[in-house]
């Protein structure tokens, strides 16, 4: 069964760090676009950041910029979010969503929602001020 399996999420206090994983499973991640996005209570979902498969080059929700990075690990089949530096606003659902990258016209990451089309189920980061 191809499918993405978000974890690491939790409670944490503002200024605090977490880290979410994003595993693959059934696949190979290394010719994916991987994305990490968020939804919290009322808003829309969000793209927080995303990272190409040729490249990894990476692209950063202004303002997450200089405090989550995004990672990938080709031998764990894992991408990681590193979230630090986390303040009240960043409490949402994660999701972490994939694209095969030779489905697309552009290499580059992007954080658009409906480039996507494998999705996890979400992991809730909380943050208490």
């Amino acid at each position: 069964q191809v499918q993405l399996v978000e974890s690491g999420g939790g409670l944490v206090q503002a200024g605090g760090s977490l880290r979410l994983s994003c595993q693959a499973s059934g696949f190979t991640l290394n010719a994916w676009m991987i994305a990490w996005f968020r939804q919290a209570p009322g808003k829309e979902r969000e793209g927080v950041s995303a990272i190409s498969s040729k490249d990894q080059s990476t692209a950063y929700l202004e303002s997450v910029k200089g405090r989550f990075t995004i990672s990938r690990d080709f031998a764990k089949n894992t991408v990681y979010l590193q979230m630090n530096s986390l303040k009240p606003e960043d409490s949402a659902v994660y999701y972490c969503a994939g694209v095969g990258s030779w489905t697309l016209a552009d290499w580059a990451p992007t954080l658009r929602e409906s480039e996507y089309d494998l999705w996890g189920q979400g992991t809730q980061v909380t943050v208490s001020s």
